[in-house]
Parts: structure tokens; sequence; C-alpha cells
């Protein structure tokens, strides 16, 4: 038997190698699954061939880099990434948000995904929540959605304010007193997680805690109207989906209103913007992006994936 050799927290462990776990970090990196479990398959062959009983972690990535540049040298830049966010010792927090229909919940999944985090949670659930504690006398503004926070609002708003904008600000900075206790709550325990959804915008949540490493945030994008509007198509005809299309068309102008918003106060607070427009070229920027600036201080939960 093949046995694996690492390290968490100062102390030694061993275990079996997985052909099963190595293909899905490498599905991770983007190779197709098939191909993974069979490069897998080659990497257990050669270390029988070598008659190596007990490898390292180290020694393992240094050959199976090796072989992926051979074949693959965009997987191997891709497992390389994963491995370095992989190596940290504290969970990361990461905050996606966008204006509703940008596609924040496909982001954040895929991402989670990718990095093996298996905690995530959209401020509607959290907003959801609020609601149940908070009555609809006490706080209307949030129990309307974040394009209609207006309508809730009980003091009048000055004719030289945007009413769209003022209730979107209004609503968002009572959602983001939960969001700031998720983040607590995860750090203080040690959970990694990512966080999405309309109600993450720059500028809201604490200070204090933005500024920890381990916390990131990036702003979605979409630039052109008619591919904003045709993801509200989309995602309304899915089987799933409980949304009324036509909420979303009759305030798609209230909503591109909170899209501009969320542009400017990413300029402000020098957040990442990404257009998102490929599902693919977005992952990869937020995922390099956490590689260079915060690599090396990363725990995300996970098995010893190798």
């Amino acid at each position: 038997m093949i046995m694996i050799q690492g390290e968490v927290s100062g102390k030694i462990y061993t275990e079996p190698f997985s052909k099963g776990v190595l293909s899905r970090s490498l599905t991770r990196a983007e190779m197709e699954p098939d191909k993974a479990y069979a490069f897998a398959s080659s990497i257990e062959s050669k270390l029988k061939e070598r008659e190596i009983t007990l490898i390292t972690i180290d020694e393992l990535v240094e050959l199976i880099v090796e072989d992926l540049m051979i074949g693959d040298s965009v997987v191997a830049e891709k497992y390389l990434a994963w491995r370095k966010v992989k190596k940290g010792n504290e969970p990361i927090v990461i905050l996606i948000g966008g204006a509703s229909g940008v596609g924040t919940s496909s982001i954040a999944f895929e991402i989670a995904n990718r990095l093996g985090i298996r905690n995530m949670i959209s401020t509607d659930m959290i907003r959801e929540v609020m609601r149940k504690i908070v009555s609809k006398e006490l706080s209307p503004v949030i129990h309307e959605s974040s394009f209609t926070a207006y309508k809730g609002m009980r003091v009048p708003i000055s004719p030289e304010f945007d009413d769209v904008l003022a209730g979107f600000r209004d609503h968002v900075g009572t959602v983001s007193v939960g969001i700031e206790a998720v983040i607590e709550r995860a750090l203080k325990e040690g959970i990694s997680i990512v966080i999405e959804g309309v109600h993450v915008v720059p500028g809201f949540i604490n200070e204090k805690l933005m500024e920890k490493s381990n916390v990131v945030m990036f702003v979605l994008t979409l630039q052109d109207k008619q591919i904003h509007k045709g993801r509200f198509y989309s995602r309304c005809k899915q089987m799933w989906a409980r949304r009324p299309l036509q909420i979303y068309l009759d305030n798609f102008f209230a909503i591109r209103k909170t899209h501009t918003y969320f542009e400017s106060q990413a300029r402000k607070f020098n957040i990442p913007a990404i257009e998102n427009i490929d599902v693919l070229t977005t992952i990869d920027f937020i995922i390099k992006d956490i590689t260079k600036n915060y690599g090396g201080i990363i725990d995300v939960e996970e098995d010893k994936d190798k």
C-alpha cells in the first residue's frame, strides 16, 4: 500500500494514496473527470513501478505537476494555484456581490466547489431569517425586494435623492448586520465560507472585517443590458425557480440603477469588479486573485486532498 505523509498544525499524519481523491482535485483544476481518473491511475502505477510505499504530499505534488506539464500546462497551472490556496492555515471568507441577475449564485457555487469550500450562503437567506425576527411593521424596508425597498421607507425621500438607491442602501445596510454576524462566526469557528448576493455591497461591511487578509470581496457586473435581461429569462425558465419573471422585467430599470451603484462602490473601495460574461473566465479571475493576494493564509476545510 502506498501511504501519503503530510502535516497539519505541526503534527505528522499518514493516509493511503487515493485515486479518487486525486482525481477529484484534478477536476477542480478543470480536467475532465474521465481523464482525471486515468491520470490518477497513471500516477499510482508510476509509484508502484518505483516501489514507493511512503511519499510526502510535497513530493507527490511535484510528481503530479511534472506529468501535468507534459500533457496540459494550463491544468498544471490551475492545479498549482489550487494547491497554493489549500496549503494555508486560516479560513477564508469570500464575498461575491452584484445586482440581481448578474450571476452571483452561480459563480459562488462554482468557486466553493473549485476550492473545496463546504459552506455557502445567499444573503437572501440571511434576509429571510432577519424577516422572521424583525416584523414588517418595525422594518418594512427589509420585507421588500432590494430593488423595491424604497416602497417601504417610512420617511419621505428628499427630491434630490434617487428613491431606488435610497431604498436600496437602507435595505443593504440592514441585511449587512446579518452578513457581518455570519462572517464573525465563520472566523471565530475557523470555517471557510462563500457569501453571495445583492446585499454584498462594497462599503457596507464593517471596515475592521474587510481589513482582514482572509476576508475577500468581488463584484460581478454585466454592461450589456440585453444580456443582463436575458439572464432573468434563463433563470426563471428553470423548473426549480419560484420567482416570477415579470417582477424582474417590471423593475429592470431599478435593478440597473443598483448595478451602476455596485460599480461606483467597487471603484470607491478598490474592490475587483468582474464582467461576468463567461463563467470560466470569472472563476479563473477570482481564484487567481485569491491565490496571488491571499494564498498561504487560507485553510479550506476539506479532507486532505492530494
